[in-house]
């Protein structure tokens, strides 16, 4: 059974996942600021007020969520964010060899080891960005959560590995039979159309912790 507290949990957790308070993930949705303040989540009478379908179909569709990922969410934050720990490299270093399988998952004993709220990916994985390319969407020092296991969609924040070992976070713009476009967080740095062929692997961004 689905509660109202796990519901409104989710949609914190689905705000913070993305970096965004509750206020700018509304108003990211083109809905009113104020949708999922806590001050909306009773009636006057002291009565639970579940969001809309229809608000919940907005923030899912402009944050590339899945409903399979919100359910993940809503039982993660019913766990009130039990804690694991993750694999954690720099994102330089993830060119090198043996640290990740041909299907991009994490592999070999080169990794740290962080505390992460739970995710619903057991093989996430974490970044720490390094440098200044990649301002002002990430920063040197953030640490960026990925999972190999999330379906890619355009629009989506990616890593991406060539198969000449270069490892970037890029944004998702387009995705052909023959081509990746994607598109750089700093705009001193042009985009890039990649062919398949040199795409090692690409996976999803969950969040960062700044």
């Amino acid at each position: 059974m689905i509660t109202h507290e796990q519901i409104w949990r989710a949609i914190d957790a689905l705000a913070k996942r993305e970096g965004l308070s509750v206020s700018a993930l509304a108003k990211r949705a083109g809905l009113d600021a104020t949708t999922f303040n806590k001050s909306k989540r009773i009636t006057a009478k002291g009565r639970p007020r579940w969001p809309s379908s229809e608000s919940l179909a907005k923030i899912l569709s402009c944050t590339n969520t899945t409903l399979d990922e919100f359910a993940a969410l809503m039982r993660t934050s019913h766990r009130r964010y039990v804690r694991v720990r993750i694999p954690l490299i720099g994102l330089a270093q993830a060119g090198g060899g043996g640290l990740f399988d041909d299907g991009g998952f994490p592999v070999g004993g080169g990794w740290e080891e962080i505390d992460c709220p739970g995710v619903a990916d057991e093989n996430a994985y974490a970044l720490r960005i390094t440098g200044q390319s990649m301002e002002p969407v990430y920063r040197a020092g953030d640490v960026i959560i990925v999972s190999p296991n999330s379906q890619v969609r355009p629009g989506d924040r990616v890593v991406v590995r060539l198969t000449g070992g270069e490892v970037m976070a890029k944004l998702l713009r387009r995705r052909t039979a023959k081509h990746v476009e994607l598109v750089s967080f700093n705009p001193a740095h042009p985009p890039r159309r990649e062919p398949l062929e040199r795409i090692h692997w690409m996976a999803r961004i969950l969040w960062v912790s700044q």
